[in-house]
């Protein structure tokens, strides 16, 4: 197998897990995309970057690819906004909404499916550890806050 085919999957499997590993937390949350879906949302923005910086004859021309990567990073953060819309659910009589933050969820796995794609191991790294930080630590403290309101309330 040669090295470029080697570094494509080790891109794609890694955009893939950071889609899981983000996932895992939904899941455990019961939330509604859970590691499925949020590991096919980091696989298909890692799958559309790459089929992009690899398109023969790009590589020639850095104008052109510049465009044509801005472009398809602007559009994968635009239309992936649809997956996450879809988890948002609004109740008007008791005024609360739900699923913003697996909305947001999914925007960050796309995110870092990008970031996969362009090998940028760096700010993977950071980027998934400050999002499970934002999931699983946070989720702590929101909690708390949430009880002391209650118990402020009552």
């Amino acid at each position: 197998m040669d090295e470029h085919l080697l570094d494509t999957i080790y891109r794609l499997a890694a955009a893939t897990a950071v889609g899981v590993g983000v996932g895992l937390n939904r899941d455990l949350m019961g939330k509604a995309l859970g590691m499925r879906t949020l590991g096919l949302v980091g696989l298909g923005a890692a799958v559309v970057t790459l089929a992009t910086i690899e398109y023969h004859g790009l590589a020639d021309q850095p104008d052109a690819l510049s465009r044509v990567v801005q472009g398809v990073i602007q559009g994968v953060m635009a239309g992936i906004g649809f997956i996450g819309a879809g988890a948002i659910l609004r109740d008007p009589q008791a005024r609360h909404i739900e699923g913003l933050t697996t909305a947001a969820s999914v925007w960050v796995t796309a995110a870092l499916g990008i970031a996969c794609a362009f090998a940028a191991w760096r700010v993977v790294a950071v980027g998934v550890g400050l999002a499970l930080l934002l999931l699983v630590g946070f989720a702590w403290i929101e909690a708390w806050i949430n009880r002391d309101k209650e118990d402020q309330s009552s």
